[in-house]
């Protein structure tokens, strides 16, 4: 089947947490803000905040990932708490592969709500997604071995670490290189 014709919700939710697709239009800000809350966090691991993003950028930023997600070449959720309606951070299902079936989890945290198992939470919920409605027979987590919050998600969450791949990549600023960890769990 063409995944063009999947009916994936805009909305999955988990005990205390709203996963949402982004909006056609008008989050900017509230991710902004969180990136530029949690930038010191970010900066070490992410490639795309190695400088803070305008609004304007991250608006676009945001829109493009809406469209991504119409033409199901990925599916990224922004992440908010049910009671308070705080935006938490994201998660996505992203390097997917149609046909070979699987794909690849990425997340990041707005830093005031680390250490309260969101993420976790919100990884746990779209990990069900990914084989229950999709249909993934493999979802991968990749990080930086020396990443240890990012690391420990999967490992909660029971991912096997397949290998580490030495000298695989640059670290986030382009300076060194770094040692990336391959997590799997098959369907």
């Amino acid at each position: 089947m063409n995944p063009i014709l999947l009916d994936v919700p805009l909305q999955i939710e988990t005990d205390r947490l709203i996963l949402r697709a982004p909006l056609p239009a008008g989050e900017g800000n509230i991710v902004h803000q969180a990136i530029k809350d949690s930038f010191n966090e970010l900066k070490q691991w992410l490639v795309l905040f190695q400088s803070i993003p305008t609004v304007e950028e991250t608006e676009i930023l945001l829109r493009n990932a809406h469209i991504e997600f119409l033409k199901r070449e990925s599916f990224r959720y922004l992440i908010y708490h049910k009671g308070t309606n705080d935006f938490i951070g994201t998660t996505s299902l992203h390097r997917i592969n149609w046909e070979v079936s699987k794909c690849e989890i990425g997340y990041w945290i707005n830093s005031q709500f680390s250490g309260n198992g969101y993420m976790n939470e919100a990884v746990s919920g779209i990990i069900n997604f990914g084989f229950q409605l999709l249909k993934f027979r493999r979802i991968e987590i990749r990080c930086e071995s020396k990443n240890t919050k990012s690391r420990a998600i999967p490992e909660k969450l029971g991912f096997e670490l397949e290998g580490i791949l030495r000298n695989e990549d640059l670290s986030a600023d382009g300076k060194k290189l770094i040692d990336t960890c391959i997590y799997a769990k098959v369907n």
